[in-house]
């Protein structure tokens, strides 16, 4: 039996961040986050949270859900870490 490969912080936080992105301007939801993220609901929105206070993601609530959105600093963190992730694998490091 192989040993379970576990994400860093900084993979998951990608990996929100990616999903948030795909969300465009109309934003995401925490379910969607959860569910494409392979998170709990209180990751989500515990991380979400730490998104939200570094600007990298706005936080909107609506009649019945939260919704996140990429902030222009967003964008340009999420294009600068696909290039530090892209570098990295290509060295067969882990993250």
């Amino acid at each position: 039996m192989s040993k379970q490969q576990y994400r860093s912080e900084m993979g998951i936080m990608g990996d929100i961040l990616d999903v948030t992105m795909e969300g465009g301007r109309n934003g995401v939801i925490v379910s969607a986050i959860s569910r494409k993220a392979n998170l709990s609901h209180y990751a989500v929105l515990d991380k979400c949270e730490k998104l939200v206070e570094a600007g990298l993601v706005d936080s909107v609530k609506n009649d019945r859900n939260r919704l996140f959105m990429m902030t222009e600093k967003g964008v340009r963190f999420f294009q600068e870490f696909r290039r530090f992730q892209s570098l990295v694998e290509s060295m067969n490091l882990r993250y």
